[in-house]
């Protein structure tokens, strides 16, 4: 077999991942031009690129931040990749995903424009969170997503009690099915679009943290997504060890920008990995930054190496 280059033992992978050609095996590094050599190692025969070795951080990934990507093509480079979850999709493809020895980590929802700090809301929320709930019973999913919502003028005590009160007349169904559900808190400070969100009400860790100590159930917990703790709060390792007890799900990106989480970034992802590593954390870190790169699946492949301490 004559040598190839990274893109071309990509286009083989991806090809045989899909059942439409035989797994070839990648060129040496000496065969390589310095161009054409890959810009992560090791080199696995899946990809072309790097491969999950530790696993002690179960990793996901979310595929909106992969548009225009198919989701599909998106699994399949997961499974390459030794990804244990892919998270927030449709679930018309779980049993793609169950197929190809992978989980769902956590479940969408009824996404973040709405949520229980509204009272007029909750109708809706409810609904669409009783049929996701249904479907996660059904297909062993852990966990699904839910929001707060925009504040439109709600001091923080009305906000607060409106989330009690309306989470709580959705939970016993959510502890009947053993599905958990996940508020995730999201920065208000960045005014751009799926980079942040102004008025959100849960836009504090705190505040999301202390809803979930008044339900008192463990089936609500907190959505924590290091790059939102970051813009709000900063002090990020020491806010995983205060919150230990009630972090169900994880998810990166860089900071600034939602890019990724290599140096050009403030955070610094090896020791964030090792907090959740060190207070037992158990669940996914799902990687949720946009790639600034054209080969997106070059980006994802460094992003899992980052995490894989």
């Amino acid at each position: 077999m004559s040598s190839l280059t990274r893109r071309k033992a990509l286009k083989t992978a991806a090809a045989a991942t899909l059942g439409l050609a035989a797994r070839a095996r990648p060129a040496a590094a000496a065969d390589l031009k310095d161009s054409d050599k890959p810009l992560i190692a090791p080199i696995s025969a899946a990809t072309g690129l790097f491969r999950v070795k530790n696993g002690r951080i179960n990793q996901s990934v979310v595929p909106w931040c992969f548009n225009p990507m198919p989701p599909e093509e998106l699994v399949h480079h997961g499974a390459a990749l030794g990804l244990r979850s892919i998270e927030l999709i449709d679930p018309k493809h779980w049993p793609l995903i169950k197929e190809l020895g992978m989980t769902v980590a956590i479940a969408g929802s009824h996404g973040f424009a709405k949520g229980f700090a509204h009272k007029e809301e909750w109708a809706e929320c409810q609904a669409k969170l009783r049929e996701r709930i249904e479907q996660c019973a059904a297909a062993g999913v852990e966990r699904v997503i839910t929001f707060s919502g925009f504040r439109r003028g709600l001091t923080d005590e009305e906000g607060h009690k409106n989330m009690v009160a309306g989470l709580k007349e959705i939970l016993p169904f959510a502890e009947e099915k053993k599905v958990t559900l996940c508020i995730e808190m999201l920065n208000s400070r960045v005014d751009i679009q799926m980079k942040g969100h102004p008025d959100y009400f849960c836009d504090s860790m705190e505040r999301t943290v202390d809803i979930c100590k008044a339900i008192g159930s463990e089936r609500c917990k907190v959505l924590f997504d290091l790059y939102h703790v970051q813009i709000m709060h900063g002090d990020v390792i020491a806010r995983i060890r205060q919150h230990k007890d009630y972090i169900a799900h994880v998810h990166t990106a860089g900071v600034p920008g939602r890019n990724e989480i290599n140096g050009t970034q403030e955070l610094n992802y090896p020791p964030l990995m090792q907090a959740l590593i060190d207070i037992g954390y158990k669940g996914f870190v799902g990687q949720e930054y946009i790639p600034t790169i054209e080969d997106k699946v070059a980006s994802l492949a460094e992003g899992v190496r980052i995490c894989d301490v």
